[in-house]
């Protein structure tokens, strides 16, 4: 979604101008890399930075867990109870725990961070599908420049029939009707090439 709707805004934005095919190419192949690329070292470093962060909350845990065995297993106790857990039963598992630190480590990232230590996502697949993600919408609205038309009316349409196309198959996992989102990512797609437009026509207005 990112990407159909950058580029569809981008090329409208040059389209309004009033600049000719070859420009529009270059323009919305340069936005489909520039995008691409800024899209996954962001996701790259956004997971990066979030698994740096858990390793070091485990690395605290690990460290009470083995000079505090005691209160981290009274913590346990305390939120498995507030749970509805019989207090003996809560008391016998945390009791068991507090014996293996790695596997009592395991336990409170569940339950205090809601991490899975050894099930953390991937910098490297994140900022790949991204980067993929991005392309892939981004190269929707050039697709009729690149099959040899110069109609800037086309390529939003287009645009406009993978905004639509993107928005119907969101639907499938939020449980919305699928028309629905489908106009709804349209409209917003819309909006944002007509502003995009807009500007475009009065800069190039404004430079002739």
């Amino acid at each position: 979604m990112d990407g159909l709707v950058t580029n569809i805004a981008l090329i409208a934005g040059v389209g309004g101008g009033g600049v000719g095919r070859h420009t529009l190419i270059l323009t919305g192949v340069a936005g489909l890399v520039a995008g691409a690329i800024s899209m996954g070292l962001g996701e790259w470093t956004s997971v990066r930075t979030q698994n740096d962060q858990i390793a070091a909350e485990l690395g605290k845990e690990l460290h009470e867990l083995r000079v505090n065995p005691d209160g981290e297993a009274d913590e346990l106790v305390g939120l498995w109870t507030a749970r509805g857990l019989p207090e003996p039963l809560a008391r016998q598992v945390a009791d068991v725990l507090k014996m293996h630190p790695e596997q009592a480590l395991r336990v409170h990232a569940q339950e205090e961070l809601g991490v899975v230590p050894d099930e953390l996502p991937s910098p490297w697949i994140a900022a790949s599908s991204s980067f993929v993600c991005f392309a892939l919408g981004a190269v929707v609205p050039l697709l009729t420049y690149l099959l040899g038309s110069d109609s800037l009316l086309a390529a939003l349409m287009v645009g406009g029939v993978g905004l639509f196309a993107a928005g119907a198959l969101v639907a499938r996992f939020t449980g919305r009707a699928w028309w629905r989102s489908g106009l709804f990512q349209l409209l917003l797609g819309a909006a944002a090439a007509g502003a995009t437009y807009v500007v475009g026509a009065l800069i190039g207005v404004g430079v002739s």
